[in-house]
């Protein structure tokens, strides 16, 4: 690998309601759960990953849905979860398969980095546990493992190792970490949507890309200053999402790609 090659990958889609991704004003108490609100403001959204090939290793980035949403939505997510979410996986979209595509299996990623273990990132994890290593960031482990709202099945036996925040150039709290040690690939700490989310720096030869994982959910969510619906901590969200939004801004920054944002198709950024 001579130079950094970022593939955007759709691992299927979730339907939700609108205000999940778009944080509402309104009297109803949990308006993202789409309870007692009308179907038609429900909304699909594609469920992404990355793999990027890089000269000192091949990472993917989140996991997406698992294979056995085609068989049980309900059993998979469970009964609360499938409530307020459902997914689709069409034929050839897994992490599995679409690595299987380009030529891989999960023993050949050096890092499966998650940003943050919400279903619809963690769920495909079992097709790559047998990846060098799969990371994750120690504040996001404690509370995947001590949160209800997680579904713990998910990463059930499989090998993950957690990280601590370092001191980093970049990000709303200059805190993540650099993941060879050399700039190019920087896990910026971006809580907020979740208590340990990270989002990543990926240096190429045109700048800048910065995965956004859930910091925002489309363009107008940093354009227009839009939280997204889940939040552990509006305040943090805020500051993750001021940072994102100034980033953009730059020079150097190539392209901005949140997970979960309809005008980005799959590509190959090379």
């Amino acid at each position: 690998m001579s130079k950094t090659k970022i593939h955007v990958l759709h691992t299927g889609s979730v339907n939700v309601d609108r205000a999940l991704p778009f944080k509402e004003k309104t009297l109803h108490p949990l308006p993202f759960s789409g309870w007692l609100r009308p179907n038609s403001w429900r909304m699909w959204v594609p469920v992404s990953a990355y793999l990027i090939e890089h000269p000192k290793g091949l990472i993917l980035v989140d996991a997406g849905w698992h294979e056995d949403m085609r068989v049980n939505v309900r059993k998979h997510l469970g009964f609360m979860a499938s409530t307020m979410i459902t997914g689709i996986l069409p034929p050839g979209q897994s992490v599995r398969e679409q690595l299987q595509r380009l030529g891989y299996r999960d023993r050949d990623l050096d890092f499966v980095v998650m940003t943050h273990f919400h279903s619809d990132h963690v769920s495909g994890l079992k097709h790559v546990a047998g990846a060098k290593r799969i990371i994750v960031s120690d504040l996001e482990w404690k509370a995947a493992n001590n949160d209800a709202n997680y579904i713990t099945s998910m990463w059930e036996g499989v090998n993950v190792e957690t990280f601590q925040m370092k001191s980093i150039p970049y990000g709303p709290y200059k805190s993540g970490l650099d993941l060879f040690g050399d700039g190019s690939i920087y896990l910026v700490f971006t809580p907020g949507h979740s208590k340990g989310m990270v989002s990543l720096l990926v240096k190429t030869d045109g700048g800048w890309v910065l995965l956004g994982s859930d910091v925002g959910y489309a363009r107008k969510s940093w354009e227009q200053h839009i939280l997204p619906g889940v939040t552990t901590s509006a305040e943090q969200a805020d500051k993750s999402l001021t940072w994102l939004s100034d980033f953009s801004k730059r020079d150097d920054c190539r392209m901005v790609i949140v997970n979960h944002d309809l005008e980005i198709a799959p590509q190959v950024i090379a």
